[in-house]
C-alpha cells in the first residue's frame, strides 16, 4: 500500500508541478509534510537544501529521497517512477500540440498567464523555507524566535550571489563552512 501512495503521491507532484524544480516545492510539502507526514517541515527544509546541492531535478531529488526513507529502495524507485512518469507524458503531448499549433494566439496567451501562476508558485515555496530557517520549524514569528546567525549567513550570501556573480557551489560551500566555524565558536 505504501508503493502505491508514494507513486500517486508522486505522480500528482510530477502532473502538475508546471515551472521547474521550486514550483514543485508547494507540491511535495503538501504531499510528503501536510498529507501524508513522511518528513517533518524540518527534514523538509533539509530535503530541499540536499536536492540543491545534488544533480538533478528537485522533484526526482525528493521523490528518490522520501521514496527511500518510507520504502527503502524499493520505495525510492516507485516514487522517482511515479514523478518522471506523468512528464514523458505530458511533454510528448505539449511538444505535439506546441509544434502544430505553436503560431496560434491562443496557445500564446495561455503562455504568458501561466507565468505568473509560476512565479506565486516559486515565491511562496522559498517564503516557506526562508521562514522555516529564520525562525525555526513551526515557530512563531516573534524577535524571541528568530536566528541571527542564519539570516546574516542568508543576506551574505544573497549579496555575494547577486552583485558579485559568484559561483553558486563556491558561496554554499562558504556558507556550510561559516555554519560549521560559528556553531564550534558559539
Amino acid at each position: 500500500m505504501i508503493y502505491l501512495q508514494l507513486f500517486f503521491s508522486f505522480f500528482q507532484i510530477g502532473a502538475f508541478s508546471f515551472g521547474g524544480g521550486y514550483a514543485a516545492m508547494p507540491l511535495i510539502q503538501h504531499q510528503v509534510v501536510d498529507l501524508h507526514g513522511w518528513l517533518t517541515l524540518g527534514e523538509f527544509t533539509d530535503l530541499v537544501t540536499i536536492s540543491q546541492m545534488t544533480p538533478g531535478p528537485i522533484a526526482i531529488n525528493a521523490a528518490t529521497f522520501v521514496g527511500a526513507k518510507v520504502g527503502g529502495m524499493a520505495g525510492s524507485a516507485v516514487a522517482t517512477a511515479g514523478c518522471v512518469f506523468p512528464s514523458c507524458i505530458l511533454v510528448s503531448m505539449i511538444a505535439w500540440v506546441y509544434f502544430k499549433y505553436r503560431k496560434m494566439e491562443l496557445l500564446k496567451g495561455v503562455l504568458k498567464a501561466l507565468r505568473p501562476g509560476v512565479v506565486a508558485l516559486i515565491a511562496g515555496a522559498g517564503l516557506t523555507v526562508i521562514l522555516s530557517t529564520f525562525f525555526g520549524e513551526g515557530a512563531a514569528l516573534t524577535a524571541e524566535n528568530f536566528h541571527l546567525q542564519e539570516a546574516c549567513l542568508f543576506a551574505a550570501a544573497f549579496l555575494i550571489l547577486r552583485w558579485k556573480k559568484s559561483d553558486p557551489i563556491l558561496v554554499m560551500v562558504l556558507c556550510g563552512a561559516a555554519e560549521i566555524l560559528l556553531c564550534t565558536l558559539l
